[in-house]
């Protein structure tokens, strides 16, 4: 690595090859990163080459250098905005209270009507 890129710097580098997995991104002559492909942005990413092509610039955040291993981790993610997640509507009612609630009405229904029927009846 030529130069000392930091956990957090943000810089702009080039699609040097595209895998199943990510993107290999040159941040300069002889310094290369990796965009993960969970990195890529929010949601599923099913295919790599849907969202990068070799040449494409790309702005990405340092999330990890390992100098040993001559490893940088980058996201394309982490700089864009979070989408909204979808608002929780209020619970129906379920289909089971829905049930509950018409046999109580059934069975309140026979109640009244039992007293009737046994009168019918002679008893």
């Amino acid at each position: 690595m030529s130069k000392k890129y930091e956990v957090g710097d943000i810089v702009v580098g080039t699609v040097t090859g595209v895998q199943p997995y990510g993107a290999f991104i040159a941040l300069d002559d002889v310094t290369q990163g990796l965009v993960h492909i969970s990195e890529i942005t929010y949601g599923f990413v099913k295919n790599v080459a849907d969202f990068l092509t070799v040449g494409d610039t790309v702005t990405v955040k340092i999330l990890e250098v390992d100098a040993r291993e001559a490893k940088i981790s980058l996201s394309i993610r982490a700089l864009q905005e979070r989408p909204q997640q979808r608002r929780k509507e209020t619970p129906r009612k379920s289909l089971q209270a829905k049930v509950d609630e018409m046999d109580a009405n059934g069975f309140n229904s026979l109640r009244d009507k039992m007293q009737d029927w046994i009168q019918q009846s002679g008893h």
